[in-house]
């Protein structure tokens, strides 16, 4: 297992790769679950993502309070990631953002969310879309309470991703990679489903529960790796390799 400073330095890393993909701007956030204490998780202070640096990075426990060191004043919307770890011990990372092409799918009923090609394929099938005003009535969309995280929280249940009306997204994952690799292709996703809108003619045939299926396991892990070591050089950032099976017809050397 990696040490907590590589940990961390990894969380930096994720911040700056969704800044330098607009799923995140000044705003937005991306937590890890502490690899050996699951009842606390890591997040920046309220940060820019793209300005985020080791020492802005800081521990939580799942109702949200600051654990040891604090460097400066936490996200208010903290409580989304407290209450998805809470709920879900399978989760190890979230990210909550407002991804600019996913937004206008979190106002629009007729004209869903849904995966259209395989690189997008960890977004899933079924993506709900919370709304704030159906328990809390008029605030200013933001969950800033336990209270709010649990509900969104529960309108994920066992899914990847939720939309949040008017807002942006919650979106949970097996490994920071994981979440990462999602987030970065929801936002492609919906701009390549808002242009096979726009061509106006004939149905958007999404992929199948099967084909996501398929495209979700097996070789997942290979993907996210790719992934990620290209991202870190992008931003240039330090790539730390996992050492983990890539599955059969793989060897530890195929990136």
């Amino acid at each position: 297992m990696p040490d907590l400073s590589q940990i961390k330095d990894d969380l930096v890393t994720a911040n700056r790769i969704l800044a330098h993909h607009h799923v995140v701007d000044s705003f937005g956030h991306v937590s890890m679950r502490h690899p050996e204490n699951p009842k606390h998780f890591f997040m920046s202070r309220a940060r820019a993502p793209a300005c985020v640096e080791m020492g802005d990075i800081t521990e939580f426990n799942l109702t949200g309070d600051v654990i040891g060191h604090e460097p400066g004043k936490p996200y208010s919307e903290r409580f989304i990631h407290a209450a998805v770890y809470e709920a879900r011990p399978d989760v190890m990372a979230v990210v909550h953002n407002h991804s600019p092409n996913v937004v206008p799918f979190t106002v629009q009923s007729k004209k869903r969310l849904r995966p259209i090609m395989h690189m997008c394929a960890p977004i899933g099938t079924d993506i709900p879309t919370w709304d704030i005003a159906h328990k809390f009535g008029t605030t200013n969309l933001l969950v800033t309470s336990m209270d709010m995280g649990r509900d969104l929280a529960s309108a994920l249940g066992q899914r990847t991703v939720a939309l949040m009306r008017g807002h942006g997204s919650v979106v949970a994952g097996r490994s920071l990679r994981d979440v990462v690799f999602t987030s970065v292709y929801m936002e492609i996703n919906a701009e390549m489903l808002i242009k096979a809108y726009q061509l106006g003619e004939g149905d958007v045939t999404p992929m199948s529960d099967g084909e996501v299926a398929a495209n979700t396991s097996g070789r997942a892990g290979f993907t996210y790796e790719r992934g990620w070591e290209n991202w870190c050089r992008e931003v240039n950032r330090p790539y730390y390799p996992l050492d983990w099976n890539m599955g059969p017809g793989f060897s530890k050397t195929d990136k």
